[in-house]
């Protein structure tokens, strides 16, 4: 028996044997076949991936507001996903379906598939997230998805939160040992909404390359400074693998300082807006920009959208349109410095002319007269004074000053003033009767047949208020590169100057009388705080080859305070005719003036309390108790308190309506809604009405006033 079973023994170990010297054999075969018959191509295989050369995307750098709050910045998120076919979840048994429905309780609470997941029951029944993943858990567990997106653009306290969700709690460990996971991706964040927002513009990602650049505004104009330098990572043969190893780190983009100054540019966006709804009108552009630098301060183009609401919309600012009268003191100005008028008292006819009358009357006007009651024969008259017999010198003239040269402010899509050169023959070669060319000249001077975008008018008034400096408007101050250094960009000029001072000077007094002369175009923009000066000017809009009379573009252009200017601005508005600059355009840029004086911002100091001593204060309205003490500090005899009577209830919106906004703030946020605020002081409204179903993390907009 013990000699069978030996046998049997070296038996089995020779099997075992010879099962091992044929592995080995093959293996030998193996070996020399692949590191001698093939060791050619295994070879260059390694060559080819060895020298493989991967791209490394750098970080677009911020843009900044003038006093370094960001503007557009890079933000890292989170796509959150589970894995139905996870073998944690393929074991289960049985489906643990009360575990699953707690799951989609929390997941239609905190992350609804849609936002009013709740005001519909068969919106409910088809989005629910309990109708999702019963349709999941139903399936084949190995025809499940196996990347369910339960959230998009999370935060990791997003991930953490859905992870502690019923069902999902369950499954301990990290990464691939638990079916949720994460997909990290950066997004380009605007923390102040759509505040200027086509003068900071946006960007896109490229589906496939994955490259993130600028389509629009700052974004685009200044892309290949934002986006940086591609780092380079070549392949290299590891003891574990192959990997990648860096050869030259990317650059990160440089962070981009600009002049925008956020507190202007909400007042700046507010009163436009505010103009807009009072008088119905279509769109608005304005700009505000700082004389001596040329700084844009503000920029803003609001236009009533599709829904009857206003929003920030096309970037008008640097679009050319038609400006009217306007273009005035700018004829004037070439007129000063070609010595067609020597000064401001220097008489011309304003009798009708070039099929032009002048509606304020046709005696003889002096210079300020002219630009007063915006005469239209008046300042043709004296431009053919110097042109009539050759035409064509006028569009030579206002190249010679820059016209017709790029900015470069950096605004997306800039445009270049447009205006004919009336020249004997057109562009066919026929010939042009001098009747024609002189008729062109005379709407030329006055602000006809011919188009300039805001921007390039603003910056022709801003040279007259700087002396005659002619500053470039622009919207960078500096640039800061990845090691924190800053590099400031040093004041440019398109012309070190348009015109002597002199002559600016004697402008500025023909455009003060716009708004202080006794029968001045624009009388409604006093304001004996802030003395303004500035020129109203309109037209009608062209569509399809023809005036529209239905509507009209009210446009004013000037700076203040006047004695010392220190901004000039620019507004366009289109409307309805029958309106006026007086009473639109004008009026913000009054407001404008009238905030900026009460803020001390024109070296001056703030009036908010100028008038204390005479007045009786009343301790705005507040949540908390400490009115008492307020009013004894300040001595207010009277204390005023606004209670949310009605629309308090749990569940609803409550009214907040003459609430300072710490409370108002502090109260909203407290029933779970996203406080969005505009203006100063106490709130005056409110984008949902108190009372309304609450619905949490829904936006709500709050209007301030002083």
């Amino acid at each position: 028996m013990k000699q069978n079973n030996k046998t049997h023994i070296l038996f089995r170990y020779g099997l075992i044997t010879i099962a091992f010297i044929v592995f080995g054999v093959f293996v030998m075969i193996k070996l020399f076949k692949t590191t001698v018959i093939d060791a050619g191509k295994w070879n260059e295989r390694a060559r080819q991936t060895l020298s493989k050369v991967d791209t490394i995307s750098p970080e677009r750098g911020n843009i900044l507001a003038s006093n370094g709050n960001i503007l557009a910045c890079n933000l890292k998120v989170y796509d959150i996903k589970v894995d139905l076919r996870h073998d944690k979840i393929k074991k289960l048994r049985v489906v643990p379906w009360a575990k699953i429905d707690s799951l989609a309780d929390s997941l239609d609470r905190y992350y609804p598939r849609v936002s009013n997941l709740n005001q519909h029951p068969d919106t409910f029944a088809k989005y629910s997230w309990h109708t999702r993943l019963k349709r999941e858990f139903e399936k084949d567990p190995e025809k499940r998805n196996r990347a369910l997106r339960f959230a998009q653009k999370k935060t990791l306290e997003d991930y953490e939160k859905i992870r502690s969700f019923p069902f999902l709690k369950d499954f301990k460990g990290k990464g691939s040992r638990i079916p949720l996971y994460k997909e990290a991706r950066n997004i380009r964040m605007y923390p102040y909404g759509r505040m200027a927002y086509r003068s900071i513009g946006r960007v896109n990602e490229n589906s496939k390359t994955g490259q993130i650049h600028g389509y629009s505004g700052l974004e685009k104009d200044l892309d290949t400074l934002l986006y940086g330098h591609w780092g380079l990572a070549k392949k290299v043969a590891l003891t574990n693998g192959i990997t990648n190893w860096v050869t030259q780190a990317p650059v990160r983009g440089f962070d981009i300082h600009t002049t925008i100054d956020i507190d202007l540019q909400d007042m700046l966006e507010e009163e436009l807006q505010h103009i807009l709804k009072e008088s119905g009108s279509d769109w608005g552009t304005a700009i505000l920009m700082e004389v001596k630098t040329g700084e844009i301060k503000a920029i803003s183009n609001i236009e009533r959208l599709d829904d009857g609401s206003y929003g920030e919309a096309l970037n008008r600012a640097v679009l050319p349109f038609e400006p009217g009268s306007v273009m005035k003191p700018i004829s004037l100005m070439v007129a000063f410095e070609d010595g067609l008028v020597k000064s401001v008292n220097d008489m011309v006819d304003c009798s009708p002319f070039q099929k032009t009358t002048d509606p304020h009357g046709s005696g003889p006007k002096n210079m300020k007269q002219v630009i007063e009651q915006s005469s239209n024969t008046g300042i043709a008259r004296v431009i053919f004074r110097g042109y009539a017999n050759a035409p064509e010198r006028w569009h030579e003239r206002l190249s010679g000053l820059g016209f017709f040269e790029p900015i470069r402010s950096g605004i997306a899509g800039e445009c270049t003033p447009r205006i004919r050169k009336l020249t004997a023959k057109d562009g066919r070669g026929n010939n042009i009767t001098m009747t024609a060319r002189h008729l062109d000249l005379a709407r030329q001077a006055y602000g006809y047949n011919t188009e300039l975008p805001p921007l390039f008018t603003l910056s022709v008034y801003n040279a007259l208020a700087n002396d005659g400096k002619y500053v470039r408007p622009h919207l960078v101050k500096s640039l800061i590169d990845e090691t924190g250094r800053d590099s400031i960009l040093p004041i440019q000029y398109i012309r070190d100057s348009i015109c002597s001072a002199k002559t600016a000077r004697m402008v500025r007094e023909c455009i003060r009388e716009v708004v202080w002369g006794e029968h001045g175009t624009a009388r409604a923009v006093r304001d004996d705080r802030v003395e303004i000066a500035g020129k109203t000017g309109t037209a009608f809009p062209v569509e399809n080859g023809v005036y529209n009379k239905a509507k009209r573009r009210y446009a004013f252009a000037g700076f203040f305070p006047y004695d010392r200017p220190q901004y000039s601005c620019m507004v366009l508005i289109l409307g309805n005719a029958g309106n006026s600059a007086n009473r639109t355009s004008g009026q913000v840029m009054k407001n404008m003036a009238v905030k900026m004086y009460s803020r001390g911002l024109l070296n001056n100091a703030s009036t908010y309390t100028a008038k204390l001593a005479d007045s009786k204060p009343i301790v705005s309205a507040s949540t908390d108790g400490s009115h008492s003490k307020v009013a004894t500090a300040i001595g207010a005899p009277k204390i005023k308190r606004v209670k949310a009577a009605e629309g308090s209830a749990e569940g609803t919106v409550p009214n907040v309506i003459g609430y300072d906004v710490r409370s108002a703030v502090k109260l909203l946020e407290a029933r779970g809604l996203n406080v969005r605020i505009s203006g100063s002081g106490q709130v005056v409204a409110q984008s949902i009405p108190a009372g309304s179903a609450l619905r949490k993390g829904e936006m709500i907009k709050l209007h301030l006033k002083i």
